[in-house]
């Protein structure tokens, strides 16, 4: 055989491969002799003709749409192979047709590119085309197998978006399902754990505003009391007591006790009108004593001071309806007593209950006269009218002090018993009322 002929043969199986990747073992055997290879223009767009795509089944078929993906997707996989096993057979004929070319080439070079050129001009006219270069064969096999690897993965995707779980397998079914159920569970927990917390945040919410409104109401309540003058006093001393009705149940308790007293002096400011007689102003009673000490203007009798059940019998005129300033002071030493009506001395005695000492832990009572510690008080004796500043010491006050608390030039607060608010509380309707006494008193001379 010819160096000619074989240069052809070999131009006629590059040509070949190049068409349309139709390689297969015949391309290995030797042409016989004589035999001519005609090149042939082919369109760029046709070089994929010779090696068709087996035909990708289309949904709609006999088997579920599922079924028809992994069908697509299994057949596109043997032609992937098939591709791989196509290049490589091709790639072996390419070397050895390279081979058997350049020892051609190397024994007369000349003259088979003479001979080339002179076959070439017997036939058609196809000398603008040359063969294809193996390299772009196989870089459009590359492509082409990119392109279904591409292909093969969008399918899976599909399959995998579009298979509903209606048509898994029940295995996977039920373990789809089981952590649904275990999501969902775990969910409610939460959901429960956040009720309870909110349901605790409310209940402290709730204490802690039930606490606050109950405090507001007390802050409400003093301060309407203090609106409704019960006890909005420019200072603690300044009120008085209005016991209005001669009953047995109006009244005021001073909070405060006696203690064992050897001598005292009571002083008050007193008004009223009642007739016959105002009552009682006050009295202390101790166990087995009702009539400690007692200030008493009964009937028509005169005023009188009791200590220990013994009586003695004050000059003093208090039932005018004005203010009066009253002061009594008496000792256990010869039982000494004296009387003051605004700042005045009207009377002084003596033998008044001597030697006697006040019994302490008593209860002392304003506008009642005692029968018992603390109670069965009498109407007839209950004191009519209004006072204030009733205050006792635990000694017998200077005439001058006692002029100068009338006169209002001092301010002598009880060192035993003083006229404080929160000391006097008031029963049965009596009531306390904002007063000055020494400004009434001047409206009254």
């Amino acid at each position: 055989r010819s160096p000619a002929g074989m240069l052809l043969v070999a131009a006629g199986l590059l040509l070949a491969v190049a068409a349309g990747g139709r390689g297969s073992p015949a391309a290995e055997q030797e042409s016989p002799p004589g035999s001519r290879f005609v090149c042939t223009s082919l369109p760029l767009d046709a070089a994929g003709a010779g090696c068709p795509l087996p035909p990708v089944p289309m949904q709609g078929g006999a088997l579920p749409p599922e079924e028809e993906l992994k069908a697509t997707v299994l057949q596109l996989r043997e032609t992937v192979l098939q591709q791989k096993e196509t290049i490589g057979s091709q790639r072996e004929a390419i070397r050895e047709l390279t081979g058997k070319l350049s020892r051609c080439e190397g024994a007369d070079g000349k003259s088979a590119t003479g001979a080339w050129k002179n076959e070439v001009g017997k036939g058609k006219d196809t000398m603008g085309d040359l063969p294809r270069d193996p390299a772009q064969v196989i870089d459009q096999l590359s492509r082409t197998m990119q392109t279904l690897k591409d292909r093969l993965e969008s399918l899976e995707h599909q399959l995998r978006a579009n298979v509903s779980s209606a048509a898994l397998p029940g295995d996977l079914r039920e373990m789809l399902q089981r952590r649904l159920g275990d999501l969902e569970r775990q969910l409610l927990s939460k959901v429960a754990e956040l009720e309870d917390e909110k349901s605790l945040l409310h209940n402290e919410t709730s204490a802690h505003r039930q606490k606050t409104e109950t405090a507001l109401n007390a802050l409400l309540e003093r301060v309407s009391e203090l609106e409704k003058g019960n006890s909005a006093f420019k200072s603690p001393d300044e009120f008085k007591v209005s016991l209005p009705l001669r009953t047995n149940y109006l009244y005021g308790k001073i909070k405060k006790t006696l203690p064992e007293l050897y001598a005292f002096t009571v002083c008050l400011w007193l008004r009223s009108s009642a007739s016959p007689g105002i009552g009682t102003p006050f009295s202390y009673a101790v166990p087995g004593q009702a009539n400690e000490i007692v200030l008493i203007e009964w009937g028509n009798n005169p005023i009188e001071l009791l200590i220990n059940d013994k009586v003695a019998q004050l000059p003093l005129f208090i039932s005018d309806g004005k203010w009066h300033h009253i002061c009594i002071t008496w000792t256990t030493r010869d039982g000494m007593w004296e009387a003051f009506q605004d700042g005045e001395k009207l009377g002084t005695g003596e033998n008044l209950a001597p030697w006697h000492p006040i019994k302490p832990g008593g209860v002392l009572i304003l506008g009642q006269e005692q029968d018992t510690v603390g109670g069965r008080f009498d109407a007839t004796q209950a004191f009519v009218g209004e006072m204030s500043q009733f205050n006792i010491w635990d000694r017998v006050l200077r005439a001058e002090d006692i002029m100068n608390i009338a006169n209002c030039s001092i301010n002598m607060p009880g060192n035993i018993i003083p006229w404080v608010d929160n000391n006097v509380d008031v029963f049965g309707g009596a009531t306390k009322w904002p007063v000055e006494t020494c400004e009434e008193r001047l409206l009254d001379l």
